[in-house]
């Protein structure tokens, strides 16, 4: 049975002290004076010092410092640990009988001295008791507002030093600025975590540096993220210039070897709001240049502040529409055009905000606002509730069983309770699993593809019918789609749309449906807007289209109008 190790105890743990004194006697006292309660390391020159500081500055926690030694000044010592980087944190005691280089020690960093002859044991216990004890605190209270891996200060500490900053210069304009790192993972996965620390370590010191020449404050705020609180100036190329820094092993950093920074800038800050939203913004500035290739910084202004103003209301007015039913569900109908005449088969459910102040708020600000912050999983839990009520409805009072397709998103497949909340709709609303199509966007499957595809496919042993949205917007590669559970493919818009253009170069679009043939699934059409379209598709094998050219999307009360007069059932 091996031997009880004994718990790490830092409380306990003797304090490690380098003692330089070329006087051997002098070593040996104060040894007898520290040695109880103190490790001592000694070294009789200033050579051997310093390689004992190179060595074990880790774990260091005071020098006691003679200033006459034999191969150099105990000054050049003092001069040499003050001013690297490593060694800086650790406290200098300087022990001399020369009362006038004390001026010169404590300009150099010298923390206290020690007088020789040396005081009595107690007095010089409690000098060096002292000084490690006011060092610790200091080095907590530094790594408390530092960030650990920069020395930079972390986020906390840098937006009390704005207020501060604000209160001394509160007329003064000022910048708030943010750097991300474009794709920094990729960096960590290229050239190793070591290497992607070093990146953003270099990076921290050049924001130090513009900072300490152009006023002002920076921080690493999380990751791969700085932000710099500066007066406001004009160009911001020369800050986006210096901090992007060269890549790792590319020697010196030229054109394409400088790692990519996206900057955000909101200038002349409004200093009535808090720091962490002025921040908010510069942020909302560099997501406007994320994936441009030839522009890096972006700079907020009045039709940016316009949109933050319209996502806060609608965010705020979320749970009211939900409660109020201002969110109402439309539908556009699906026709099966394999026979002579078209024929309709289903319909799609889509959303829309008819706003109490705001009127009709497209899908397209409000649906990517959802997805971002979480709500989208409410709002479709809502629609396909609608939707499955509207079924039974037409069941109910017309005898027509019409299937509708509803949008699933990716954050809705992450959704832990997903099945069993389908299921329960359905199952409340009296219809059948499989009366309720599950639009899935082809973007969805990629990323952890096995976890969501193993969930599609519970979704469809139980009834459900999937049907892959945006087939061939460039996501799935042929062996994936072989292996998807799907009952039908629907058509990125885009090929419809490019195919019929002034061209009508319908290669692409025939090249797709046959692709799509070859899995033995329906082929869906959307988008289609005119008879001659119609008829192309229906020529090439599409099977079901949807578009304008039919209808548009209906209020329920008019697609209901619309789909007794189409009925499917005679």
């Amino acid at each position: 049975m091996p031997e009880k190790q004994t718990p790490f105890r830092p409380s306990v743990e003797k304090r490690r002290i380098l003692l330089i004194d070329d006087e051997v006697i002098n070593q040996e006292i104060l040894q007898m004076m520290l040695a109880d309660t103190y490790e001592v390391l000694p070294a009789l020159t200033g050579k051997e010092a310093l390689e004992i500081l190179h060595e074990q500055y880790e774990t260091l926690n005071l020098v006691l410092l003679d200033l006459n030694l034999p191969d150099k000044h105990g000054l050049e010592v003092l001069w040499e640990i003050r001013n690297d980087s490593r060694y800086a944190r650790i406290p200098v005691i300087v022990m001399t009988a020369d009362s006038d280089a004390e001026v010169e020690c404590l300009t150099l960093g010298a923390i206290d001295f020690i007088p020789k002859p040396y005081p009595r044991q107690e007095v010089v216990l409690a000098r060096v008791r002292r000084t490690i004890e006011l060092s610790e605190d200091r080095d907590i209270l530094h790594w408390t507002e530092r960030d650990r891996l920069t020395g930079l200060y972390n986020k906390d500490f840098f937006c009390r030093y704005a207020v501060q900053l604000d209160a001394r210069h509160r007329d003064y304009p000022t910048d708030a600025i943010l750097l991300n790192v474009n794709h920094f993972h990729m960096i960590n996965e290229r050239y190793g975590r070591k290497a992607g620390d070093e990146l953003l370590r270099e990076i921290g010191q050049k924001a130090l540096e513009y900072v300490e020449e152009a006023g002002g404050i920076t921080c690493r705020s999380e990751a791969d993220t700085f932000l710099i609180y500066c007066p406001s100036r004009e160009n911001y190329s020369s800050l986006l210039e210096k901090v992007s820094v060269p890549m790792p092993g590319s020697g010196n950093g030229q054109g394409e070897n400088r790692v990519r920074i996206r900057m955000g800038v909101y200038a002349g800050v409004d200093k009535a709001l808090d720091v962490e939203r002025r921040f908010d913004r510069a942020k909302i500035a560099a997501d406007t240049v994320k994936g441009n290739f030839t522009k890096a910084i972006g700079i907020y202004d009045d039709s940016m502040h316009e949109t933050e103003l319209m996502q806060e209301q609608l965010i705020e007015d979320f749970q009211a529409a939900l409660r109020e039913k201002q969110f109402e569900v439309f539908f556009q109908p699906k026709f099966d055009v394999r026979g002579e005449e078209p024929k309709l088969c289903s319909a799609e459910a889509l959303v829309r905000w008819r706003h109490p102040k705001l009127g009709m708020v497209s899908p397209g600000i409000f649906i990517p606002l959802f997805e971002n912050n979480g709500l989208i999983f409410r709002l479709d839990s809502y629609v396909w509730a609608e939707a499955a009520g509207k079924i039974r409805e037409w069941k109910e009072k017309h005898s027509i069983a019409l299937p509708v397709s509803v949008n699933v998103s990716r954050v809705d497949l992450y959704e832990p309770k997903l099945i069993e909340m389908m299921q329960e709709i359905c199952f409340k609303s009296g219809i059948g699993n499989e009366e309720l199509l599950l639009e899935i966007t082809e973007s969805a499957y990629t990323g952890d593809s096995g976890q969501i595809v193993e969930k599609v496919g519970k979704l469809r042993e139980i009834g459900f019918r999937i049907e892959m949205d945006d087939f061939g917007s460039g996501y799935s590669s042929l062996n994936m789609l072989s292996t998807l559970p799907i009952d039908a493919l629907k058509l990125d818009m885009y090929f419809i749309r490019n195919a019929f253009k002034e061209k009508q170069d319908t290669r692409l679009l025939e090249m797709m449906i046959r692709l799509a043939e070859t899995f033995r699934v329906p082929v869906i059409a959307e988008g289609v807007e005119t008879a001659e379209q119609a008829a192309a598709l229906k020529s090439m094998g599409c099977d079901i289209i949807q578009g304008y050219y039919f209808s548009r999307p209906l209020p329920g009360a008019d697609f209901e109008s619309f789909m007794l007069e189409h009925n499917p059932n005679h």
